[in-house]
């Protein structure tokens, strides 16, 4: 039997302490926690920083080395400072490094690297090893070489050669939510869907029981299935609770696709043990002909420029649509004059913020609210540019009428000076799998040994 402990869904997002402590007197053999997500968009992958704060992951990171001190066992990170880039990874290694001589542990340091040059991919994409997925975006080397920054997603194989090192800590690059958890099950002998299986249940820790928030499980895997328990005060797995994350952001409840194959849960069976633990068995793993991993990218797509303004009047509220739209076409119309620019070289847009600003005319929920919040975005080519269009967009959103004859009014900007400069914005453009001949072909890995102890 082999021990994971999750401590939580994301490094960053904090874990039950009391939690965590229950779970190292159950003596797990790893503990295993993700430190990525894609979730607020391709910034973060863009600029190859993390999404969460310093001093959050700096502490919640020393909290799991002291734990992982007094419990004897390997530490993984997986998708170092959200997006798993070279620099997220050496950000990770830094504080580590610091952590470590602070509390006088001597360690050693495993690092497996994701980052892939564009040229790499290039090479791939010339030698028909760049699969698209649906959708994918078209791509061409061209394209390619104006990514910022390239990321593969390590699977259970990489993983596996940074525990074999015998390092106390793992910093991995960007790697499958999954991975982390089913390395050292698989390499143990456990039952290989159960493996897979498990890790899709306990990548997001508590997510998978009644108070989520509290973060901490351990999953027993064996060699017929897994069991998952979660150790904070109040915190059950329900067999509802664990089989309703195979949906989490997963297209198909029954098949997860990772690298060297897919798993199959359709003739799982889940079982409650007693009021905390769920067992679960039935799964299968489908190894795949061909060792693909999944790429992703991102590029700059522009700069942007944001104001705000506030709709009070109900005659503009009812209205705003109307109002709006009319905005953006005499501003589109004097950039291009003033500016000498066609409407295809930057863009303004003016989202109605409690109307339909998310949906747009696939709104269906049509309620008149007493407020509206107006957000203007310019995109540009250049900063200047997005912050100079910015500028012509801020009268209107001050004191545009809603017809000619009426009086000027003037409507209230929350901050000044209204336009804020957002910078660059990024946009992800790459869905495609890169076919390995070896799955340490897309990888890096070295050690350190640090400490002072």
């Amino acid at each position: 039997m082999i021990r994971v402990l999750v401590p939580s869904g994301a490094l960053g997002l904090n874990y039950d302490k009391i939690a965590l402590a229950r779970a190292i007197e159950a003596k797990p053999d790893i503990i295993a926690i993700d430190g990525g997500s894609t979730d607020s968009g391709p910034s973060y992958l863009g600029r190859g920083v993390s999404k969460y704060s310093h001093a959050s992951t700096r502490l919640e990171w020393k909290g799991l080395m002291e734990a992982r001190a007094i419990a004897g066992v390997p530490l993984v990170l997986g998708t170092a400072g959200t997006c798993g880039t070279d620099s997220a990874v050496d950000w990770l290694l830094k504080m580590t490094t610091e952590i470590a001589e602070e509390l006088r542990q001597n360690v050693k340091i495993a690092v497996l690297r994701s980052s892939q040059s564009n040229q790499r991919v290039i090479e791939a994409l010339e030698a028909g090893k760049l699969h698209p997925l649906d959708p994918a975006p078209e791509i061409s080397t061209d394209s390619i070489r104006e990514f910022t920054n390239i990321v593969a997603l390590a699977g259970a194989e990489q993983i596996q050669a940074a525990i074999d090192t015998g390092a106390d800590i793992i910093i991995a690059g960007r790697t499958t939510d999954t991975a982390i958890i089913a390395a050292m099950p698989l390499m143990r002998g456990c039952h290989a869907g159960a493996a897979w299986h498990g890790a899709k249940i306990a990548e997001c820790g508590a997510l998978c029981a009644t108070n989520p928030q509290s973060g901490v499980i351990y999953i027993d895997f064996d060699d017929e299935g897994f069991t998952i328990t979660p150790t904070a005060d109040g915190s059950h797995a329900t067999p509802h609770t664990v089989s309703a994350h195979m949906l989490y952001e997963n297209s198909d409840p029954f098949i997860l696709h990772e690298p060297g194959g897919h798993l199959d849960v359709t003739n799982a069976s889940y079982f409650a043990v007693d009021e905390t633990s769920v067992r679960v068995s039935g799964a299968e793993w489908v190894p795949s002909e061909r060792y693909n991993v999944k790429l992703e990218g991102a590029r700059i797509a522009g700069y942007q420029s944001v104001l705000f303004a506030l709709l009070r009047d109900w005659r503009y509220v009812k209205n705003a649509r109307i109002w709006s739209d009319d905005i953006v076409k005499l501003c589109t119309a004097k950039v291009c004059d003033r500016l000498h620019l066609s409407s295809d070289e930057f863009s303004v847009e003016l989202r109605l913020m409690g109307v339909d600003a998310s949906f747009g005319e696939r709104e269906t929920g049509r309620v008149l609210p007493n407020e509206i919040g107006v957000m203007g975005l310019v995109t540009a080519k250049s900063e200047d540019l997005a912050m100079e269009i910015g500028k012509i967009l801020n009268p209107y959103l001050l004191h545009h009428p809603l017809t000619r004859e009426e009086e000027q009014p003037t409507f209230a900007f929350p901050f000044s000076p209204a336009e804020i400069n957002i910078g660059a914005v990024y946009e992800f453009c790459l869905n495609h799998v890169m076919e390995l001949d070896d799955p340490m072909d897309a990888f890096r890995l070295e050690t350190h040994e640090v400490g002072n102890g």
